[in-house]
């Protein structure tokens, strides 16, 4: 059945540095009926490594059309979306080069097209080299990703060190090794917060706070209704509503670049003007969940129940190590 001109086009993105396995496990999802099953797909492939498509192989054949992009001038919106045009795409499955930022691809995609599923790719015997001098790039493709696979992975290699790296920035991406005698595992490391969900007043210690603060992101129907205690930053601009305000840190990702203020929006019935550039507090807030305008849509809302101010943390800057 054509797709609807009105449905957005799934993008199915494949992340990975070169010999990672990207090329390998889309040719074999490619002969997969399940998945390709007459569906006119554009596959766009934005690194060329050493191994090539084989589209005889493919379970449908001519509705795979491959097209490259060799370089960042040629990934604009405009482009894409005449690719996807002329090749009359109702999918796209894109394997992006590991060396640029996801975000240069989304800032071009085209508005029509909505990235349905993200895997990462990589090659267990160099990944924990790249880790080591491109971290960036590293945090860039968890941050995304649904899944990630560490194939050519060793009995003799250490499965918490892999798991480390990976929980240090996404709690929720699953993990896959694929040894090398063609074994398949999926990590079932338990991840216990360091502090207790069920307690009467969650109580943060200031090194938790950017598990925290990702968990409660990630998952704030979790702490709708409780009570959490913890020291941050009160902020505030002449665009926040009445007795509103952000109350959150600074976090580190992988490097000094990613530092960023993440806050949630704070409401307290009492006047309150923070100072400027810091104002450190120690708060005890109930969590509600709900729409507010600081959010594009729902959001943990800290109904503030009491703030005092505070001596600044002895590390400002949050981590997640």
């Amino acid at each position: 059945m054509p797709r609807n001109q009105q449905e957005p086009i799934p993008v199915y993105l494949f992340l990975g540095f070169l010999e990672s396995g990207k090329t390998k496990f889309i040719q074999e999802t490619l002969e997969d009926k399940r998945f390709n099953n007459g569906e006119r797909t554009l596959l766009l492939i934005f690194e060329e490594g050493i191994e090539e498509y084989d589209p005889s192989r493919f379970a449908k054949k001519g509705v795979v059309e491959i097209r490259t992009i060799g370089s960042k001038e040629e990934m604009t919106v405009a482009n894409l979306a005449k690719l996807a045009y002329d090749t009359k795409a109702e999918r796209v499955v894109a394997e992006y080069n590991g060396m640029w930022n996801v975000s240069d691809l989304f800032q071009n995609m085209p508005q029509n097209w909505a990235v349905a599923q993200v895997m990462f790719f990589a090659d267990a015997t160099t990944f924990l080299n790249y880790n080591a001098n491109m971290r960036s790039l590293v945090v860039d493709k968890l941050n995304l990703c649904e899944l990630v696979v560490f194939n050519r992975f060793d009995k003799s290699f250490d499965v918490p060190e892999f798991h480390k790296i990976v929980r240090g920035v996404s709690r929720r991406t699953e993990i896959c090794y694929e040894y090398n005698d063609g074994q398949v595992a999926y990590d079932d490391i338990e991840d216990p917060l360091p502090f207790d969900v069920e307690a009467e007043n969650i109580v943060i210690k200031d090194e938790d706070f950017a598990l925290w603060y990702r968990d409660i992101m990630d998952d704030p129907g979790k702490y709708d209704g409780k009570t959490v205690t913890f020291k941050g930053l009160a902020a505030k601009n002449k665009k926040f509503p009445p007795n509103c305000f952000a109350l959150g840190r600074h976090i580190m990702t992988c490097c000094v670049e990613d530092i960023q203020y993440c806050w949630a929006a704070a409401e307290w019935d009492t006047p309150f003007e923070p100072r400027q550039p810091k104002h450190w507090v120690n708060v005890t807030a109930k969590v509600s969940v709900q729409k507010h305008k600081l959010y594009r849509g729902a959001g943990p809302v800290l109904r503030v129940i009491s703030l005092a101010d505070a001596a600044p943390p002895e590390k400002e800057v949050a981590t997640f190590y």
